[in-house]
Protein backbone atom coordinates (compact mmCIF):
# COMPACT_ATOMS: atom_id res chain seq x y z
CA UNK A 1 0.00 0.00 0.00
CA UNK A 2 1.33 3.43 -0.92
CA UNK A 3 1.30 5.89 1.98
CA UNK A 4 1.14 9.68 1.73
CA UNK A 5 1.81 12.12 4.55
CA UNK A 6 -0.42 15.15 3.96
CA UNK A 7 1.85 17.56 5.78
CA UNK A 8 4.74 19.87 5.01
CA UNK A 9 5.94 19.68 8.62
CA UNK A 10 9.56 18.54 8.78
CA UNK A 11 8.90 17.21 12.30
CA UNK A 12 6.04 14.98 11.18
CA UNK A 13 8.14 13.72 8.26
CA UNK A 14 11.03 12.94 10.61
CA UNK A 15 8.75 11.14 13.08
CA UNK A 16 7.10 9.03 10.37
CA UNK A 17 10.55 8.15 8.99
CA UNK A 18 11.42 6.76 12.44
CA UNK A 19 8.78 4.06 11.96
CA UNK A 20 10.49 2.64 8.88
CA UNK A 21 7.42 3.18 6.70
CA UNK A 22 8.00 4.15 3.11
CA UNK A 23 5.90 7.20 2.22
CA UNK A 24 5.68 10.32 0.09
CA UNK A 25 4.88 13.83 1.26
CA UNK A 26 2.12 15.83 -0.42
CA UNK A 27 1.14 19.08 1.26
CA UNK A 28 -2.47 20.11 1.58
CA UNK A 29 -3.94 23.49 0.75
CA UNK A 30 -7.01 22.83 2.93
CA UNK A 31 -8.66 25.67 4.82
CA UNK A 32 -7.31 25.69 8.38
CA UNK A 33 -9.97 27.89 9.95
CA UNK A 34 -12.40 26.59 12.57
CA UNK A 35 -15.40 28.28 14.15
CA UNK A 36 -14.64 30.31 17.26
CA UNK A 37 -15.22 28.30 20.44
CA UNK A 38 -14.72 24.88 18.82
CA UNK A 39 -13.45 22.32 21.32
CA UNK A 40 -9.68 21.95 20.70
CA UNK A 41 -9.84 18.15 20.33
CA UNK A 42 -12.68 18.50 17.82
CA UNK A 43 -10.81 21.26 15.97
CA UNK A 44 -7.65 19.13 15.71
CA UNK A 45 -9.68 16.22 14.29
CA UNK A 46 -11.59 18.46 11.90
CA UNK A 47 -8.40 20.00 10.52
CA UNK A 48 -6.58 16.67 10.23
CA UNK A 49 -9.50 15.25 8.25
CA UNK A 50 -9.66 18.27 5.94
CA UNK A 51 -5.95 17.98 5.17
CA UNK A 52 -6.06 14.23 4.58
CA UNK A 53 -9.15 14.38 2.37
CA UNK A 54 -7.80 17.28 0.30
CA UNK A 55 -4.73 15.21 -0.56
CA UNK A 56 -6.60 11.89 -0.95
CA UNK A 57 -8.82 13.50 -3.60
CA UNK A 58 -5.86 14.51 -5.77
CA UNK A 59 -5.56 12.42 -8.92
CA UNK A 60 -1.97 11.39 -8.13
CA UNK A 61 -2.97 10.19 -4.65
CA UNK A 62 -5.96 8.03 -5.56
CA UNK A 63 -5.60 4.51 -4.24
CA UNK A 64 -3.17 5.61 -1.52
CA UNK A 65 -3.46 5.68 2.25
CA UNK A 66 -3.24 9.34 3.31
CA UNK A 67 -2.31 10.55 6.79
CA UNK A 68 -3.31 14.03 7.91
CA UNK A 69 -2.53 15.60 11.28
CA UNK A 70 -3.07 18.86 13.12
CA UNK A 71 -1.81 19.97 16.54
CA UNK A 72 -3.44 22.49 18.85
CA UNK A 73 -2.34 23.76 22.26
CA UNK A 74 -5.07 24.57 24.76
CA UNK A 75 -5.03 26.42 28.08
CA UNK A 76 -8.16 27.27 30.06
CA UNK A 77 -10.38 26.92 26.99
CA UNK A 78 -8.17 29.15 24.85
CA UNK A 79 -6.46 27.58 21.85
CA UNK A 80 -2.98 28.41 20.65
CA UNK A 81 -2.10 27.59 17.08
CA UNK A 82 1.03 28.77 15.29
CA UNK A 83 1.97 32.32 16.32
CA UNK A 84 1.81 34.87 13.52
CA UNK A 85 4.71 36.97 14.82
CA UNK A 86 7.09 37.59 17.73
CA UNK A 87 4.50 39.45 19.79
CA UNK A 88 1.93 36.66 19.52
CA UNK A 89 4.61 34.08 20.40
CA UNK A 90 5.59 36.16 23.44
CA UNK A 91 1.99 36.34 24.62
CA UNK A 92 1.51 32.59 24.18
CA UNK A 93 4.65 31.67 26.08
CA UNK A 94 3.87 34.13 28.88
CA UNK A 95 0.40 32.60 29.21
CA UNK A 96 1.90 29.07 29.36
CA UNK A 97 4.50 30.07 31.97
CA UNK A 98 4.18 28.12 35.26
CA UNK A 99 1.00 26.46 33.99
CA UNK A 100 -0.15 23.11 32.65
CA UNK A 101 -1.60 23.10 29.15
CA UNK A 102 -2.88 20.34 26.90
CA UNK A 103 -1.55 19.50 23.46
CA UNK A 104 -4.06 17.83 21.14
CA UNK A 105 -3.08 16.18 17.88
CA UNK A 106 -5.85 15.01 15.60
CA UNK A 107 -4.91 12.31 13.11
CA UNK A 108 -7.01 11.19 10.15
CA UNK A 109 -6.11 8.23 7.96
CA UNK A 110 -7.93 8.07 4.64
CA UNK A 111 -7.92 4.53 3.29
CA UNK A 112 -7.79 3.57 -0.40
CA UNK A 113 -11.62 3.45 -0.54
CA UNK A 114 -11.86 6.93 1.10
CA UNK A 115 -13.06 5.54 4.44
CA UNK A 116 -11.57 7.48 7.33
CA UNK A 117 -10.07 6.38 10.64
CA UNK A 118 -9.63 9.22 13.09
CA UNK A 119 -8.28 9.70 16.58
CA UNK A 120 -7.08 12.47 18.83
CA UNK A 121 -4.21 12.17 21.28
CA UNK A 122 -3.78 14.53 24.22
CA UNK A 123 -0.72 15.26 26.35
CA UNK A 124 -0.46 17.50 29.38
CA UNK A 125 2.63 19.72 29.47
CA UNK A 126 3.75 21.75 32.47
CA UNK A 127 6.04 24.76 32.08
CA UNK A 128 8.43 26.17 34.64
CA UNK A 129 7.93 29.86 35.46
CA UNK A 130 9.47 31.82 32.58
CA UNK A 131 11.11 35.22 32.80
CA UNK A 132 10.57 37.93 30.20
CA UNK A 133 14.24 37.58 29.28
CA UNK A 134 13.97 33.79 28.72
CA UNK A 135 11.01 34.29 26.44
CA UNK A 136 12.64 37.14 24.49
CA UNK A 137 15.85 35.10 24.04
CA UNK A 138 13.88 32.09 22.83
CA UNK A 139 11.84 34.16 20.39
CA UNK A 140 15.06 35.64 19.01
CA UNK A 141 16.09 32.13 17.87
CA UNK A 142 13.07 32.01 15.56
CA UNK A 143 12.38 28.43 16.64
CA UNK A 144 8.82 29.29 17.70
CA UNK A 145 7.79 29.86 14.09
CA UNK A 146 5.38 27.25 12.72
CA UNK A 147 4.93 25.60 16.15
CA UNK A 148 1.56 25.31 17.90
CA UNK A 149 1.88 27.15 21.20
CA UNK A 150 5.06 28.87 20.03
CA UNK A 151 7.60 26.32 21.27
CA UNK A 152 9.41 23.17 20.21
CA UNK A 153 9.64 20.46 22.87
CA UNK A 154 12.41 18.79 20.84
CA UNK A 155 14.41 22.02 20.60
CA UNK A 156 15.24 24.99 22.75
CA UNK A 157 11.72 24.99 24.18
CA UNK A 158 12.63 21.83 26.10
CA UNK A 159 14.15 23.97 28.88
CA UNK A 160 10.70 25.42 29.64
CA UNK A 161 9.16 22.04 30.45
CA UNK A 162 9.07 20.62 33.97
CA UNK A 163 7.06 17.55 32.99
CA UNK A 164 4.59 15.89 30.68
CA UNK A 165 1.85 13.34 31.08
CA UNK A 166 1.22 11.47 27.87
CA UNK A 167 2.93 10.95 24.53
CA UNK A 168 6.07 13.06 23.98
CA UNK A 169 5.81 12.62 20.20
CA UNK A 170 2.27 13.97 20.31
CA UNK A 171 3.70 17.29 21.51
CA UNK A 172 6.06 17.22 18.51
CA UNK A 173 3.02 16.86 16.24
CA UNK A 174 2.53 13.15 15.50
CA UNK A 175 1.72 10.42 18.05
CA UNK A 176 3.58 7.72 16.14
CA UNK A 177 2.87 4.84 18.53
CA UNK A 178 -0.89 5.25 18.22
CA UNK A 179 -0.60 6.00 14.50
CA UNK A 180 1.21 2.73 13.86
CA UNK A 181 -1.45 0.80 15.79
CA UNK A 182 -4.12 2.34 13.55
CA UNK A 183 -2.16 1.66 10.35
CA UNK A 184 -1.74 -1.99 11.35
CA UNK A 185 -5.53 -2.27 11.49
CA UNK A 186 -5.73 -1.09 7.87
CA UNK A 187 -2.80 -3.08 6.48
Amino acid sequence: MKIILASGSPRRKELLEMTGLKFDVVTSDADESVPEGTDPAVAALMLSERKALAVARLERCRGCVVIGADTIVSLDGQTFGKPKDDLEAYRMLMALSDRTHTVYTGVSIVNTDLTISRFVESTEVHFYPLSHEQIRDYIATGEYSDKAGGYAIQGGGAVFISGIIGDYYNVMGLPIGRLMQEIRKIH
